[in-house]
Order: structure tokens, then sequence, then C-alpha cells
């Protein structure tokens, strides 16, 4: 049953494998790691009891090795004619993911294959490569594990090696090491100091613990005489919740030699139980144990981590399922689907469309403001708060008020504060409003092309790239055409306010309030300096009041201020010649101080305009949000269905529109691919 197990987990790789998807199931596995040259290969070798991997000095094993050792009896049809050499034996062969149905009896040809394979991928230099090489071995003489052999641990790069060739490596061995379900073979070698170990140090950063690490101690033949691996193997020194192994492995002298594994492993039994240090625990030594003490620790965490692996695989169905169904079926030949599925898509987007607008949308967002409430804020925050800031009094000042009843005036003296200055300056300051209001139509415009981009990444769209541009530009020229009567009927409404000053209107401040405002201001800055006598000589009844303009008109020659005389303050004369006068400057601008009669009228006026200006604002603030959403908004969403029905909804443009994306077609491939491999591994793990 448990070795059951481990070629279940071997199945599930090749479930993904032979259908060529990234596995997306972490499956339990051991991952052998250390320095260049620690003896890595050679602890597989032994394991297996087979020469096989590639040997040498310096970077040999330069891509991930997935090997699979099947124990599998020898068939009992063999007999003792049957030739077997060290070179074949029919119950011993390899095979290689890559060359399916092939399979290798001679080892060393297994080696020459590795060799092609790594070079096929990173060339003959010394390069490595993270694309993994499946190799399965079946054999009667090995215990059923799943091991994967990396690149070994450099520091400096040896020859045409690429400079980050460190970080390459450590890369590509933490990929595979920082999955929780791998074990994690650290091998050493013995005749250095444990401290320094390269593979224990990055085990150490993935598996802080030591919960997953097992250590490999490799050349303990070459110790110094006198020192041994007790201590480390007690746990004393770098304790593993795995403990430690000690093994012996071939020279490379032995390896030139020839001599074979069977040998070794015999000269290494023999290390162990003659060695002083280590006969009284030479069972727990060697490759031999390695392999059992292995076998073991896989079956263990194979057995803890099966539901998770369970749980996972039918995640990662369900996950690909739903994506092939948004994905859809490759579409037939036939005009008739063609012509439903773009009205499908036409008809989708349109109540996508005001749904998203109407804030009925099922997707709604709590992390931002979307669709119909972005426009709301244009409406009643940007909008609104522009318009109120418009301060139409900054653009006046006090002397072209002056100016403007003067000439509003005519040839005759105005008696009263003239209505035409006032209708003048308010109609100039309310057409400053179009800009505001123009600018808001753009605003909203641009939120309609959010939405539209926002329904533009659908996945029907990115299924079908010519249908979304065309989407994209018949939606986009319909809003450009409502855009032009939309801005006229905006237009219009400031143009109504400028051309027509109602000043019936009943929250409008007409000119008596006005003047008695502005009286209660002059009455307020003049009172507290006024002496009582001029208190009194205030109150003086209109026949006095009449008198004393005659007086006034009488004295005028000797004061010399006319009714221009703030006005126009020309150069004064120092000798008067009588009966010369003048010719006017050909310009008259306003000089000088204002008179009592000047301040009370630009006063006056200004509060008017103030008053008729406010009445302007909230109409301007109510009303152009209305011609907005009825010219623009409210017009895309009940027209845009029969605009983009009459333009793409067209026997002769189906064909080009429903032209499916290279990446769909990719994409539906990988998914029926992982579904495939997904409902494989489902059926392997359900059968456990």
């Amino acid at each position: 049953m448990d070795s059951q197990l481990i070629k279940t987990v071997n199945k599930l790789q090749d479930a993904f494998a032979t259908v060529g998807v990234h596995n997306p199931v972490d499956l339990p596995q051991i991952t052998v790691i250390g320095s260049q040259s620690s003896g890595k290969s050679s602890v597989l070798e032994n394991i297996v009891g087979r020469d096989f991997l590639p040997r040498g000095t310096g970077i040999v094993t330069r891509r991930p090795l997935i090997l699979q050792l099947i124990n599998r009896p020898a068939e009992s049809s063999t007999d003792k004619d049957t030739k077997t050499n060290d070179k074949e034996n029919p119950n011993e062969w390899g095979e290689f993911l890559h060359l399916p149905g092939e399979k290798f009896y001679n080892f060393d040809k297994i080696r020459e294959e590795i060799i092609r394979d790594t070079e096929l991928k990173t060339g003959k230099n010394t390069g490595i490569s993270p694309q993994p090489i499946n190799l399965r071995i079946f054999s009667p003489n090995v215990l059923t594990l799943t091991m994967v052999d990396l690149p070994g641990l450099t520091k400096v790069p040896v020859g045409d090696q690429p400079k980050d060739i460190e970080k390459q490596i450590r890369e590509m061995i933490c990929k595979y090491i920082t999955k929780p379900n791998a074990i994690i073979l650290a091998v050493t070698a013995a005749n250095t100091d444990l401290a320094n170990s390269d593979g224990l140090k990055l085990a150490r950063e993935v598996d802080p613990e030591g919960l997953r690490t097992i250590g490999v101690l490799t050349k303990v033949d070459l110790m110094d005489q006198g020192t041994d691996v007790i201590d480390i193997l007690a746990g004393r020194v770098i304790p593993l919740r795995l403990g430690y192994v000690p093994v012996v492995n071939r020279g490379q002298r032995d390896i030139d030699s020839k001599k074979s594994i069977t040998k070794a492993l015999s000269a290494e039994k023999d290390f162990f139980e003659n060695h002083a240090s280590y006969r009284s625990k030479a069972q727990y030594c060697g490759t031999p144990f390695l392999a059992r003490k292995l076998n073991m620790i896989l079956m263990h965490h194979i057995r803890n981590t099966l539901p998770e692996i369970k749980a996972k695989i039918q995640n990662a169905l369900v996950k690909y399922q739903q994506e092939l169904a948004q994905l859809g079926d490759p579409l037939g030949d036939g005009s008739a689907n063609q012509a439903n599925l773009v009205l499908n898509i036409i008809t989708e987007f349109c109540t996508e469309f005001r749904t998203i607008i109407d804030g009925n949308s099922n997707d709604l967002s709590s992390f931002e403001l979307s669709g119909g409430a972005r426009i709301s804020f244009v409406f009643h925050e940007l909008y609104s708060n522009g318009v109120k800031s418009v301060d139409p009094l900054e653009q006046i000042k006090d002397v072209d008020i002056r100016t403007i009843l003067y000439n509003s005036s005519g040839s005759s003296p105005a008696l009263f504060v003239a209505t035409t200055a006032f209708e003048v300056i308010i109609k100039q300051q309310i057409k400053r409003l179009e800009e505001p209001s123009i600018k808001c139509i753009n605003m909203v415009y641009d939120e309609l092309v959010r939405i539209l981009g926002q329904l533009l990444g659908k996945q029907f769209f990115k299924r079908f790239p010519t249908l979304k541009e065309k989407f994209y530009q018949v939606v986009l020229s319909f809003f450009k055409k409502a855009l032009n009567p939309t801005t006229k009927l905006v237009s219009d409404l400031v143009a109504m306010e400028a051309c027509y000053i109602n000043t019936g209107h009943p929250d409008f401040l007409n000119g008596h309030q006005a003047i008695a405002l502005v009286n209660e201001q002059l009455q307020a800055k003049t009172q507290p300096t006024a002496p009582t006598s001029e208190v009194k000589q205030q109150t003086k009844t209109p026949q006095q009041l009449a008198l004393q303009t005659g007086q006034q008109t009488t004295t005028s020659n000797s004061d010399e201020s006319g009714f221009f005389g703030s006005f126009f303050s020309g150069p004064k004369k120092t000798k008067k010649m009588s009966g010369l006068m003048e010719a006017p400057p050909s310009t008259l601008k306003a000089t000088g101080a204002l008179s009592d009669r000047e301040y009370m009228e630009t006063e006056v006026i200004k509060l008017l305009i103030q008053s008729y200006y406010n009445i302007v604002k909230r109409t301007m603030i109510d009303m152009v949000p209305k011609a907005i959403m009825l010219n623009l908004v409210t017009h895309a969403k009940e027209e845009l269905q029969r605009e983009l029905l009459t333009e793409l909804y067209k026997a002769d443009v189906l064909d080009e529109l429903l032209e499916e994306s290279e990446f769909t077609q990719q994409r539906r491939k990988e998914c029926k691919k992982m579904i495939e491999a997904l409902q494989k591994a489902d059926e392997i793990v359900g059968s456990v």
C-alpha cells in the first residue's frame, strides 16, 4: 500500500508532464541540493545501483533531473539461460518522458541521452536551464522514490558561464525547495566544515526548523585520520529532525577504472562495519539505509499530504473549467450562429451599459466610485462648486462700473441709477458661465468613455479583438455625435439667461432695497465721526434740499466741480483765461476719487449684480446637468443599441468581427490540456 502511494504521485507527475503543462499541484518529492562536486549525482547512482548520470569535474548537472525510481519485481520467465551483463538487464530499464515508448536497457545510452537533451536546451557551453528532464527507472533493485537532482551551488563563474550563474542556480533550486511538499536532501562533503555547507544554508532559509531536511554526508572515507562525523550524526552540530546519513561514494579514480557500483556498495559496507567510530552504528550508515529512510520519509509525507493534494486538484479543475467556459467553444461556419452571437453581445453590452449608469450592476464596487456615481460626482461636486466659485465682480473694478454708468446715461446725466449699466455688466458675467458648463459636458463624456473601456475589458471582447475595435469605434463616434446637440443646448441655456434679465424674479433684490442698504452703509460710515449739528442737518425737507442744490449750482464755478468733476480731472490751470475753452482729450478715462453719488450708484449696481448672479448660478447648477442627461447620457442609454445594430449587425462583416484572437485559441488549448491532466490526476488520486 505504501509503495503504491509513491507510484500514485509518480503517475500524477506524469499526468501533467505528458500533457505538457505546468503542474499546478505541489507534489511530494525529494530534492537533492548541495555544493558543486559534493557528490549529489554519486549518491543518486548508488541508490539506483547503476552508472547513468554524466560525470566529471565542474558543473555537470545543468538541468533539473526528475528521477522516478519504480520498484518492479523481476519477471519469473527470465531463466538462467537469459544473457544478462552489467550493461543490460531485461528487468532494468529507463524511459524518458520526451521519448515516449522508447526503453533504454543500456544505462550508458541513458547518460548519452541526458547529455544530448541537456545540450539541446543549454548548448555545449556551461550554461544552465530550468527546464527539467524526466527519467523513470524500472528495476527490482530500487525502492520506489521520486527525486530531483539539481545543479550544484557555485560561487564564481567559470569559462563562458554567465556572470550571474550563482543567482541563476539559487533561483532554480529555490523554485523546487520552497514548495512545502518538497523533502530537501542536503548533500555535504564530510571532509569540509558543516557550518560552511551551502546546501544546509539554503535549506535553512526555506526550512528554518529543519522539519523536512535530511542531511547526507559524503566523502566520509576522505576525512583526516582520527576525525569522524559522530557529533554531526548525534545532532550536536546542526540538528535536523530527519537526521543525517553518512555514505561513501566512488572516487574519480574508481569511476575511471570502471569500478562497479555493486563493488562500491560492498566497499562502503566494509568501511562502516570496520571503522572504529561507526562500527556500532553501521546499520544506520551507507546508501542502502539512506534509500530505505528516504522511501519511508516520502511515504509518510505523501500519506500526510494526499488529502490536500486531492483538494488542490479539484480546485484547479473547477478554475480551469470556468475559464474554458468563459473562452467559449470554437465557432462553426454557420452564419446564423454568428449573427446570434453578435446580437447577444450587443444586447448584453447595452444592458450592462444601462445598469452601470443606473447603479443596478451586480458587481458594484465597494472600493471606489464607478459608472453613474462618477457622473453624479461631476454634476454635484465639480460643476456645482466650479460655478459657485465664479465671482461676477472679480473682473470688474469700481472704476469700470463708473465708466459704464456714465456711458449708459448717454447725453443727459441720469437722475436715477441706470438699469442699462446693470444689464450690460450682468450679461457679460453670465457668459462666463458657459466655459465651466461646456467643461462639465466633456467630463461626462470622459466618464462615458471610461464606462465603455470597462465594458470592453470583458472576456468575450478579449476573444474577438476585431469586434472589440469595431465596438469602440462605433460607440465613441456615437458619443461624439451626441456632443454637438448637448453643447448647443447648454450654450443656449447660457444665452437664454443672458438675453433676458428677469428683474421681476421673486428672489431678486430690487432697486429700492439696494439703495436703502447702501444708504445704511454710508450712514454707518459717517455717523461715528459726524457732530450733532450735522446729524440735524441730514434730516431736511425736500424744499431745503432743492434750495441747497440751487446754492451749490450757483457756487459751482468757484469750486470747479461739475457733473463729471471726479470723472475727468484735467491738469489744473495756474492762470485762468476768460472765455477760452479747450477741446476734450481723445480718450476720457475715470480718474480721481468717487463722489458720494458715484459711490452710492456703484455700490447699488454691485449689490444688484451679486443678487441676480446668484439666481443665475442656481438655475445653471440645476439646468445644465438636466440638459447633459437629456442629450448625452439618456440619449446614449436609449439609442446606443439601435446604433450598434445598424453598424455591426450586417451579414458581410460577421466573419471579420468574429475572428478569434491567437491568445484565445492558444489559451483554450492550454485549458483543455490542463483539464485533461487534472481529470486524469483526479482519477489517479480517487483510486487511492
